[in-house]
């Protein structure tokens, strides 16, 4: 099956493509955050894994993206690539004027979905297409939900996150008018 061309590993890469290039990595990915370890669940692997990119990934784990692509670069045998950075917008803001408790519609608490092995994907997007104008739905999640940050950015949402102690990230969604 080894044509002798292996998986390039850019921010870019799925994680689920890369751990079937790269098996080995899963323990290396668990080492630089230990968010990682719900890769272990077969269930979360072949859904999260497959729609979220290292540049996700590592704004799950609260790592830098330069380190760590480059540390699976050279676990996988491969050159480092000079010159990555982490997105600036990784970056936990100053809560936004719009953020406003009183506008809160609905919350979802994903940690017991996540707990259980199910992708909270599906239902915050279902909760995201019923909210109302000037509404925010809040989601709490162990880790940065970036595939969802992205996916709701995608469908005009305004997206504010912030840590309110461990295993805890409150982000805030309401639709940009």
């Amino acid at each position: 099956m080894d044509s002798g061309r292996k998986l390039d590993i850019t921010p870019k890469t799925k994680v689920g493509e890369l751990l079937n290039e790269y098996p080995h990595l899963e323990e290396t990915l668990i080492d630089i955050a230990p968010a990682f370890k719900k890769l272990r669940n077969p269930i979360l692997r072949k859904t999260i894994a497959r729609v979220t990119s290292l540049r996700q990934a590592a704004r799950v784990g609260n790592v830098g993206l330069g380190e760590m692509i480059n540390r699976l670069r050279r676990e996988a045998g491969l050159a480092e690539a000079p010159g990555l950075a982490a997105d600036s917008s990784d970056e936990e803001a100053a809560r936004p004027e719009w953020a406003d408790d009183s506008r809160i519609a609905d919350t979802i608490d994903a940690r017991p979905l996540l707990d259980a092995g199910e992708q909270p994907l599906g239902k915050v997007m279902s909760a995201l297409n019923k909210l109302e104008q000037n509404r925010i739905l809040v989601l709490i999640t162990p880790f940065i939900p970036a595939p969802i940050i992205d996916k709701a950015k995608e469908k005009g949402f305004r997206v504010w996150w912030f840590s309110s102690g461990t295993d805890e990230v409150n982000t805030y969604f309401m639709l940009s008018s």
